[in-house]
């Protein structure tokens, strides 16, 4: 195990120059890495206000809110799995544009959507956003 560390290490430092920045967007974009932030420089993301919270969720299509965390959630019956994950293809290609990802669960015919943004620990502009996309492709009478 030493030796796979040192020879880990050895091939890192080696390359640090060419390969560091790689690396770097591989282990921050593949998955979370305790300690290791990125200064993108990007605006810090503000959760939506109570009153600001509630006229988004009047607006939108059989969202609801989630009990015990500042999320909203929607449900969603198809007629076949086929069209359930055609319908969420298009969201993932939607969300990974945004670099905004739900929260969701599938089982045949049935998709539960929860939108939250993790960074902000809260509903944000952007939950909104993704959730008018979601209700302008969603499926019109079989939606549960």
């Amino acid at each position: 195990m030493r030796a796979l560390r040192r020879s880990t290490r050895a091939f890192l430092d080696a390359s640090a120059r060419t390969r560091a920045p790689y690396v770097k967007k591989w282990l921050i974009g593949s998955r979370r890495t305790p300690g290791l932030k990125l200064n993108t420089g990007a605006m810090m993301i503000n959760r939506l206000t109570s009153e600001e919270r509630a006229s988004e969720l009047a607006d939108l299509r059989g969202w609801q809110a989630v009990a015990g965390r500042d999320a909203i959630q929607r449900h969603f019956r198809f007629a076949d799995f086929n069209e359930a994950f055609g319908f969420m293809t298009r969201v993932a290609i939607k969300a990974q544009e945004m670099n905004h990802h739900p929260e969701w669960f599938n089982v045949y015919n049935r998709v539960e959507i929860t939108l939250s943004t993790h960074e902000a620990d809260g509903l944000t502009s952007r939950d909104i956003e993704l959730a008018r996309f979601i209700d302008s492709i969603a499926p019109g009478p079989l939606s549960a």
